[in-house]
């Protein structure tokens, strides 16, 4: 897999990440690989977040960002706890918002939007709680083909 994200432009998103997360239990990944092997990007983000593990959060609320960068297809996905939290339309919001920036050729910002949006919910919905949350997924961006997740 070629990373289409300099080093620097990485360090960018684990920060947007790290700062959305500061304030909610909600976990939040970015998921990149060259090519969708699916026809449709939604049905390889659900495969992705499987693979990652992230429906093993607490609260069901964890939110993958999928893009495959030289198809140009990008999906964003929650788990069960955010979708039965946020409005109808949260989703598609968020996907447009992050695709104007994709267009203009700004896929590093475009995603950083889209995590500080979903930052806010999770943030409104499911509040920090010093007392029991911890980070229960990594906040690293993963590339290519994520292995299994480790039990």
């Amino acid at each position: 897999m070629t990373n289409p994200i300099t080093p620097e432009q990485e360090a960018v998103l684990v920060a947007a990440i790290r700062q959305a997360e500061i304030t909610t239990s909600g976990e939040i990944r970015v998921h990149l690989e060259d090519t969708c092997p699916t026809p449709e990007p939604l049905d390889r983000a659900a495969q992705v977040f499987a693979d990652l593990g992230m429906h093993n959060t607490a609260q069901r609320n964890g939110v993958l960002f999928y893009l495959a960068w030289q198809t140009r297809q990008f999906a964003v996905i929650g788990d069960s706890g955010i979708n039965a939290a946020v409005s109808d339309d949260f989703w598609e919001v968020t996907k447009e918002t992050v695709l104007d920036q994709f267009r203009a050729g700004k896929y590093v910002v475009g995603l950083e939007r889209g995590v500080r949006m979903v930052g806010e919910q999770l943030k409104r919905y499911f509040p920090y709680d010093a007392k029991t949350d911890k980070n229960e997924l990594d906040d690293s961006i993963s590339f290519g083909d994520p292995a299994p997740p480790r039990v």
